[in-house]
């Protein structure tokens, strides 16, 4: 591939491009995945971030510094893994987020903390990214809140861009191949209309999964069995071919099961601002002979 312009100086560009925007005027409400309206009465200063896909988008749009704690995954950039962490969506520790006095909490809307972070006077914004497009539209919402709207709006244009020069390699491909992705091996995997699903697509890839089992199905192996997919991302070909009538899939007998690095992994399931990187990745995996 042609070496693309570094980030920075081509978010830069895209910022000169802009016509300047408005600061985002508080008090401001908006409604959270949970359906609730949140109201901000000032920019916040002091934020923690439950989420890492989250914090990694708060510091793409240049808010890093607003952060003053983050969930125990977060790890990315390098200025998210020396704040302090203050447990996970499901094992958070209340008392020591109190302590570092926010004023603004991001969350999932499968965590449970808002009861006890509103009683005690925080604001808590609940907010996902499980589909495509929600990568986009609520990387603007974040962009809002933190008064940083014009960077949202150059970050989510270069994502795009990137991700359509990776699109123009992989349109390209003579033969796409049908693809069993598994996250967990009990086994789960993406259906098409979740992000994941949707970067397999766009990576050159046909899923298996039908969108009717939903996002990130609980799948039966019996359907992966059918459905005899010609490539198996996400656990290795001695795993595979250990499970129940696995041994025969044309992706085992062909060698096409591929442990996915854990890098890499780790970015693909972090729906945000390195999403064109993990396609970048993934397509890799699916062809790499339009990598070369």
């Amino acid at each position: 591939m042609k070496t693309l312009l570094p980030k920075t100086a081509f978010t830069a560009s895209l910022l000169a491009l802009l016509p300047t925007a408005a600061a985002t005027i508080y008090p401001l409400t908006l409604t959270d995945d949970l359906g609730r309206k949140v109201t901000l009465k000032a920019e916040p200063g002091r934020i923690i971030s439950m989420v890492p896909g989250h914090s990694e988008t708060l510091c793409a749009v240049g808010a890093c510094g607003k952060l003053v704690g983050v969930d125990r995954y977060s790890d990315y950039p390098q200025q998210v893994a020396r704040l302090p962490k203050v447990g996970d969506l499901f094992a958070p520790d209340v008392e020591a987020m109190v302590a570092l006095r926010p004023d603004l909490v991001l969350v999932s809307q499968y965590s449970k903390l808002e009861g006890p972070l509103t009683q005690a006077g925080i604001p808590v914004f609940a907010l996902d990214m499980e589909k495509y497009d929600e990568v986009f539209s609520k990387t603007l919402t974040l962009g809002r809140v933190v008064n940083r709207e014009a960077q949202a709006r150059a970050l989510t244009l270069n994502m795009r861009r990137e991700i359509a020069r990776v699109e123009i390699l992989t349109k390209n491909a003579v033969r796409k191949p049908t693809t069993y992705l598994e996250i967990d091996p009990t086994p789960y995997s993406v259906g098409p209309n979740s992000f994941m699903g949707v970067l397999l697509g766009k990576a050159g890839a046909r899923n298996i999964v039908p969108a009717a089992l939903g996002d990130f199905p609980k799948v039966d192996p019996e359907l992966i069995v059918k459905a005899n997919p010609q490539l198996m991302l996400g656990l290795d070909r001695r795993a595979a071919a250990a499970r129940p009538g696995w041994a025969g899939l044309q992706a085992v007998r062909t060698g096409r099961v591929l442990d996915i690095p854990k890098d890499l992994n780790t970015i693909l399931s972090r729906p945000g601002p390195r999403m064109p990187q993990a396609l970048r990745g993934l397509a890799r995996l699916v062809h790499p002979e339009l990598f070369k």
